[in-house]
């Protein structure tokens, strides 16, 4: 099931399943493409699905020590080129998103849509760019603490009791993410350029995930990127995990999302 490509002497690891419209899901920071897991059997059925473990994620080798958005976007292309794949709709979850927005900057005719799960088009604030560097002494430091408090706080409050399982097991697949991998992307963030244009010029069909209690994302400042633009909104109450705070909710309205481009 698992396939790789070598790529600048760097192993990438994907998968691809399913027949149809292309379909490539991108994780988020401290995820791989197994995130996706509960999604593929249903959504498979009509579309083919490709899962990539983004650089330094999952099964996928480190390239240096900054991964820029525009890397990672290089690595999406590859395997698309690989796969012979002419036409795909992106999907990402927060970093995934910025992944997916820079190979809609650096690829436009390659994008049929584009999903931004928890994700937003701007880049960091000075505030954020701080707290990037701040993690990355707070990794270097204590890697397994570091780990598991960032992502407890991505869920809502409401949810870390109902979802405890859920969450230990995205702990177990983020303490997979080698140290490299994980500097190298919180680097590659920090320095992302904004891409606010692309909601707004862009002629395929897009759409907006996002939880009103987001810790990462402040709902109101990431929504306002979408005033006056032809880009669709899905909000839920929840926090920065909607694929698993709102899993059956997700599901479905990206189902309906694919089957209408």
């Amino acid at each position: 099931m698992t396939k790789t490509l070598h790529f600048k002497n760097t192993t990438i690891s994907y998968t691809d399943q399913g027949k149809g419209t292309a379909v490539v899901l991108l994780h988020g920071f401290l995820e791989n493409k197994k995130m996706w897991g509960t999604f593929i059997p249903e959504w498979s059925k009509k579309f083919r699905i490709i899962t990539i473990d983004l650089l330094g994620h999952g099964e996928t080798e480190c390239m240096g020590y900054v991964h820029s958005m525009e890397n990672n976007a290089d690595v999406v292309h590859e395997v698309l080129s690989d796969l012979r794949l002419r036409k795909a709709i992106l999907v990402g979850h927060s970093m995934g998103g910025y992944v997916a927005l820079a190979f809609a900057e650096l690829y436009p005719d390659v994008v049929k849509g584009l999903v931004l799960l928890n994700s937003t088009s701007r880049a960091d604030s000075d505030e954020r760019k701080t707290n990037r560097d701040r993690a990355i002494k707070a990794v270097k430091q204590s890697f397994q603490n570091f780990i598991s408090l960032s992502i407890s706080n991505l869920f809502s409050e409401e949810n870390r009791d109902r979802l405890s399982d859920a969450i230990e097991n995205v702990k177990k697949e983020a303490l997979k993410t080698p140290l490299q991998g994980i500097v190298a992307s919180l680097e590659g963030m920090k320095i992302r350029m904004d891409r606010e244009v692309l909601l707004h010029l862009t002629p395929y069909p897009k759409l907006l995930v996002l939880g009103k209690k987001d810790p990462v994302l402040n709902y109101e400042e990431t929504k306002e990127q979408i005033e006056d633009t032809q880009v669709q909104l899905l909000s839920f109450s929840d926090g920065h995990m909607s694929h698993i705070e709102n899993q059956e909710a997700v599901q479905s309205a990206l189902l309906q999302f694919f089957k209408s481009i």
